[in-house]
């Protein structure tokens, strides 16, 4: 929690009041204060709504990804075409946090090399304020239409393709370089990361190997509709530094300390700044992410093909433990259980009202809920989209072994999938139940001869 004291003194400052208000155009903005954000939706329009806020209280300022004509139209109830209509743009913002500080700079900097690899100029990098970074290409690097397709309209699943992308561009390379910096020692990276032997090193040939995607974090689940992100220069209720733009060039030599609120130096270096940014810079980008991600969809449709849903809802008894782990609440990481439970409970054959029934009673359980409007949009939003995709596999670093549900039982290790849990033993019990219905219908059978016999 940051003294307001503090945050007063920060926001008091004009060269810091008139970073925010530059990077709050065309975006919908919330200040925090410590725990809880502003009504959305709001806006900035002055330096002096900046320090209003600070007095009342506000630690932090955030704003969207998305860039509106007009951000107080902005509505819950709004359907997709809707927003579409309302949407100008969106900036490309890579959220990296692996949790140690060190790591994080790795990948930030092997981000930013990616994307001079793909000639963008236009490369933006601010510290998170706690142990991560912030990647920015601005919208005005991007063609206005790829394919037939208004690039306006491709949020969010534009940017989570670039991610993804990214991601499985950089991995290797990543992995070398975390070794390198350990001197190859495996003991040292459980010992930072407080990870399991399983989750960071798996054995092939008889050969210890370095599992990097579960070090790598970047969180291309935060890359959602009026998602909000730190804006620069605001600061951060865990560590109390400043979340501040720095030079994407030193990264590596970039140190906390510099984000100390009474000594930070408002930076040349402007977060998701388009001044300079020509035309079609991110087109190679955004068209080789595209390809790459139509490769992958190809993979994952002939798996979804192999996966029947239950024409009708499975009851809780078939629930698969990290479910039930989550519906009892957790305190960290619950978009991402949110995530995983819309769509398990689609996958096994739940109706939207049961399910939203269920997530608002599940979010009441939770220690710091996930705010009810955003909950009901997201759900709402995988309704539109009328799309039911299977919720992430049991192995997936990001999900169930991210947030710390996965408690397998012993059914556990014949399944991939949280919804397969539930459909298989609900297939194996209706199948159970035919075999012993076959077995009375034998007997009844027998007895019935014998009767037929005794009687000739």
């Amino acid at each position: 929690m940051i003294p307001i004291s503090v945050s007063l003194s920060h926001y008091k400052r004009e060269d810091i009041q008139e970073e925010i208000l530059a990077n709050s155009k065309d975006r919908e903005v919330a200040a925090k204060f410590n725990e809880s954000f502003t009504k959305r939706p709001d806006v900035i329009r002055h330096k002096s709504d900046i320090l209003e806020l600070a007095k009342q209280g506000a630690s932090s300022f955030h704003a969207s990804e998305e860039l509106w004509k007009n951000p107080l139209q902005l509505d819950p109830s709004l359907r997709r075409h809707e927003l579409d209509n309302l949407r100008i743009g969106w900036d490309l913002i890579i959220d990296i946090d692996c949790g140690i500080f060190d790591y994080s700079k790795i990948a930030a900097e092997l981000v930013i090399k990616a994307l001079k690899y793909h000639k963008i100029k236009s490369i933006s990098c601010k510290y998170s304020g706690n142990k991560g970074f912030h990647i920015g290409v601005p919208f005005a690097a991007f063609p206005e239409k790829i394919r037939n397709e208004d690039i306006k309209n491709l949020f969010p699943e534009a940017p989570k393709k670039i991610a993804l992308y990214i991601k499985k561009m950089i991995m290797e390379e990543f992995g070398n370089r975390i070794l390198s910096c350990e001197n190859n020692d495996f003991s040292a990276i459980l010992e930072k990361t407080g990870k399991s032997f399983s989750d960071v090193i798996y054995v092939e040939n008889g050969i210890k190997k370095f599992n990097a995607e579960s070090i790598l974090q970047m969180d291309t689940l935060l890359i959602s509709p009026r998602h909000l992100y730190r804006m620069p220069y605001s600061l951060h209720e865990k560590s109390g530094l400043v979340s501040m733009p720095l030079d994407p060039e030193k990264v590596m030599s970039f140190k906390k300390d510099f984000a100390v609120p009474k000594s930070v130096k408002v930076s040349s270096h402007k977060f998701l700044d388009d001044s300079e940014t020509e035309p079609d810079e991110a087109r190679q980008l955004l068209t080789e992410a595209l390809d790459f991600n139509i490769k992958i969809e190809d993979v994952k449709t002939k798996e979804e093909r192999e996966f029947k849903g239950p024409e009708s809802a499975l009851p809780e008894e078939l629930f698969p433990p990290c479910v039930k782990l989550i519906l009892n609440g957790i305190e960290d990481g619950k978009k991402r259980a949110l995530f995983i439970l819309i769509n398990y409970f689609t996958s096994i054959g739940w109706e939207y009202d049961a399910i939203e029934k269920k997530l608002v009673e599940w979010n009441k359980k939770n220690r710091d809920p996930i705010r009810e409007v955003y909950l009901l949009g997201q759900l709402r939003y995988h309704k539109q989209m009328r799309k039911k995709i299977l919720p992430p596999n049991c192995d997936n670093e990001m999900y169930m072994l991210g947030i710390g549900v996965c408690k397998p039982d012993s059914f556990c290790p014949r399944i991939k999938n949280p919804a397969q849990y539930s459909t298989r033993k609900a297939w194996m019990m209706n199948n159970g139940k035919k075999t012993e219905k076959k077995k009375a219908a034998d007997v009844t059978n027998k007895e019935v001869n014998k009767e037929i016999t005794k009687t000739l």
